[in-house]
């Protein structure tokens, strides 16, 4: 899936973590402000290469905080040469003639969604190469007087039932699948709805449990991917054969091969490595170094903090992937093609093999119970990313993403 990332509340071992497990991170501001200025959209960006080590040519995409994004800001984007946005939304269901859910564009001739509160084509932006990729509205049983975008469950919730936006987004996805023209479908979510052991927000089993037997009904059908924003357009500006996905390096899932004990986002190789950068405000590790006083706006990469004498950390230089790099050492340990990587991509479908493991992959499967939770870095049990998230799942190529 796709992480857009901010920096408040964000544990960035964990960013670094999900990374090398082949996740996107992407960038959501600073301090999650709507309509973003520069400076928090570079320097969220500059601290994630920083802190986490997320490669500064990895970094492609954007969402906006509360979606509210405007001209300008997408001006803005480009002018920091990020391939795509995905703020603009998705509001008229694909079965009318006259919807707006349409496949990823880019801004050469204007806006295309999102009409009634943003100008669009001729008087709109016009951005040569900027990337939009809509968010795509789930309908409850009203139809487009029942739109849900972020987190439909939540709404769910509010009349009682959780799970009818199951419902909902099966029979959203069924619009896509089959009655549309296949458009990419998303599923939006904020971690902190389902996560577990979070200070202060309950536990709520449905959740993952609606979102897992989704996952279930979706992979089920023929030609359904499950892939992250940046995937997607990789494959808009490429669109190979579903046959020959697998030969678009972005569609591979590599997973780095290190045996040493270093700091590069891989638990097993890192035990001990980690350093805790004890702020008040949200204490986080990193395996670059803490710096002296928390990122800001002003400073969004501070210098590291080497008062007790501790040895400075090394930067991910841009000739290094994040997986082989040793922040310790300040070595890199493969940067040629000879790197090893195994490659995991899993078949899933009617006769594929288990994506979640919370019940998923199946045709006929009934356990629904979500996986174990997940066990964070560090002593303290420290945890958190500050992130919207989004899934996509792409059918022939229709697909549903979490994002």
């Amino acid at each position: 899936m796709t992480y857009y990332n901010s920096i408040q509340y964000t544990n960035f071992s964990m960013v670094t973590e999900w990374y090398v497990a082949g996740n996107e991170i992407a960038d959501h501001t600073m301090t999650h402000v709507g309509d973003a200025p520069s400076d928090e959209i570079i320097g969220n960006a500059a601290a994630l290469n920083a802190f986490a080590g997320i490669p500064q040519s990895s970094l492609q995409g954007f969402r906006a905080p509360f979606l509210n994004y405007s001209n300008e800001m997408l001006q803005r984007l480009s002018a920091a040469q990020f391939l795509y946005d995905s703020s603009a939304t998705s509001t008229i269901p694909v079965t009318d003639p006259n919807n707006d859910a349409w496949w990823p564009y880019t801004l050469d001739y204007g806006l295309a969604n999102d009409c009634l509160s943003h100008k669009c084509g001729d008087s709109g932006p016009k951005i040569a190469g900027l990337w939009e990729v809509p968010m795509y509205a789930i309908y409850d049983e009203r139809g487009a007087a029942g739109a849900h975008m972020m987190d439909p469950w939540l709404d769910a919730e509010v009349g009682g039932n959780t799970t009818a936006s199951l419902t909902w987004m099966t029979n959203a996805f069924d619009d896509h699948y089959q009655r549309g023209t296949r458009q990419p479908f998303g599923i939006y979510t904020h971690p902190t709805h389902f996560a577990t052991g979070i200070p202060g927000q309950p536990t709520k089993p449905d959740i993952p449990r609606v979102i897992n037997r989704f996952l279930d009904y979706a992979q089920q059908q023929d030609d359904v991917w499950v892939v992250t924003t940046a995937q997607l357009v990789a494959w808009m500006r490429n669109p190979v054969p579903a046959a020959q996905l697998n030969t678009l390096p972005e569609f591979q899932c590599q997973t780095p091969q290190v045996d040493s004990a270093i700091c590069n986002g891989i638990p097993a190789n890192e035990a001990g490595l980690l350093s805790h950068c004890t702020f008040e405000d949200f204490p986080w590790h990193t395996c670059y170094g803490c710096p002296v006083t928390q990122p800001t706006v002003n400073q969004a990469v501070p210098p590291q903090d080497t008062s007790n004498g501790q040895q400075a950390r090394f930067r991910l230089p841009a000739n290094c992937s994040t997986a082989f790099w040793d922040p310790i050492g300040g070595k890199c340990l493969c940067n040629d093609d000879k790197c090893k990587f195994t490659d995991v991509t899993k078949p899933i479908g009617p006769n594929g093999s288990n994506l979640t493991s919370g019940g998923t992959g199946a045709a006929n499967s009934t356990d629904d119970k979500p996986e174990d939770p997940y066990k964070p870095f560090g002593e303290d049990g420290a945890m958190g990313m500050g992130v919207a998230l989004g899934a996509v799942v792409v059918a022939a190529l229709g697909w549903v993403v979490a994002l």
